[in-house]
Order: C-alpha cells, then sequence, then structure tokens
C-alpha cells in the first residue's frame, strides 16, 4: 500500500504573480514586496496600488490615487435606501447584495476596456468601505457621517464608522491591517 496525504495538504491549487503565501515558512508577499515590508513602509493605498500595477507608486501617483479613491467614496442613493431597509440581515449577505447594486449605477458597466475596468477597479475599492460604514451606523440608529476627502482611506473608513477622527495610532493600526488583509490569492 502506498502513503497517502489527508485532504489538499501540499497540493497548489494555482500560482499567482500577485499573492505568494508560504504557512509553513511564515511568508506573505504582494508582488515581491514581503508584506512586512510593505507594513512598514507603505500605506494602504500605495499596497492597492502595488496590486493593480505591480509596482509601487511614484509620489504622483500615489496622489492621483488617493484623490480618485477619495472622490469615488459616496453610494448611490438606492443603495443607501436599501441599507436602511435590511437593519436584521446578514451583515455579508448585505455587503454582498450592494456592492452588486453599484453596478446598477455605473455608467461603464458593460465598458471592458482596461481603462474603464481601472476606473471601476477605484469606484469599488472607494464604495466598499462606505457601504460598511453605513450599513453598520443605520442599523445601529446612528446618523450617517459624510466622507472626508482629506483623510485617508483607513483614516476615512474609521471616522465614517465611529464619528470620530483617528489619532495616528489607530489610523496607522487599522492601515496596516488593511494591508496584511488585501489579497491571499
Amino acid at each position: 500500500m502506498g502513503t497517502t496525504t489527508a485532504g489538499l495538504e501540499g497540493v497548489i491549487a494555482g500560482e499567482s504573480e500577485i499573492c505568494y503565501i508560504d504557512g509553513y515558512q511564515g511568508v506573505l508577499s504582494y508582488r515581491g514586496y514581503n508584506i512586512h515590508t510593505l507594513a512598514d513602509n507603505a500605506v494602504f493605498e500605495e499596497t492597492i496600488f502595488l496590486l493593480w500595477h505591480g509596482w509601487l507608486p511614484k509620489g504622483a501617483e500615489l496622489d492621483q490615487l488617493k484623490k480618485d479613491l477619495a472622490a469615488e467614496r459616496g453610494l448611490p442613493p438606492a443603495v443607501v435606501e436599501f441599507l436602511k431597509s435590511v437593519p436584521k440581515a446578514n451583515a455579508m449577505d448585505v455587503l454582498r447584495t450592494a456592492v452588486s447594486m453599484l453596478s446598477l449605477h455605473d455608467p461603464e458597466a458593460q465598458d471592458m476596456s482596461p481603462e474603464a475596468n481601472h476606473r471601476k477597479a477605484v469606484r469599488l475599492m472607494s464604495k466598499t468601505p462606505a457601504i460598511v460604514t453605513t450599513y453598520d451606523r443605520l442599523r445601529n440608529g446612528r446618523p450617517l457621517i459624510p466622507s472626508d476627502p482629506n483623510l485617508g482611506f483607513a483614516a476615512d473608513f474609521l471616522y465614517t464608522l465611529t464619528g470620530k477622527r483617528p489619532d495616528e495610532v489607530m489610523e496607522r493600526a487599522f492601515d496596516v491591517a488593511m494591508a496584511l488583509h488585501a489579497d491571499h490569492e
């Protein structure tokens, strides 16, 4: 009788240029950058840019991405109305449905050009946290907090969730947490 392994242990399901994980060695890297280096030196917006483009952004590229992300944070009124209508629903079900609803309000939904897909990615990246914070506030009977375009991605999420501007430590901790969870194949 031959030796057998349990389940899919040791089986490579797929390979990716974007993310590399070696759980046995404790390695996680995005596009060849060790996650520890990114966590120590990059903000979440840089991680997004790296995952999308394959390189870390230069100053002007990062500034443009931050500006584009901030400009797209608002939700269509129909999505907000949906979020109001399901206060007791499972949060992941609500998120999935609200994200799907965004396509109904996207003027480029049918345009599959690389440029349009990039703009759609920016919109989706911006609106997903808005769905989460809006739903949390609505289902808990709290007023909505408008996004602040002067805040970075992490700080704005925490601000629109709690109604309080985060201090530097909280902002950085959440920024690192998002980078750590940005992509896992």
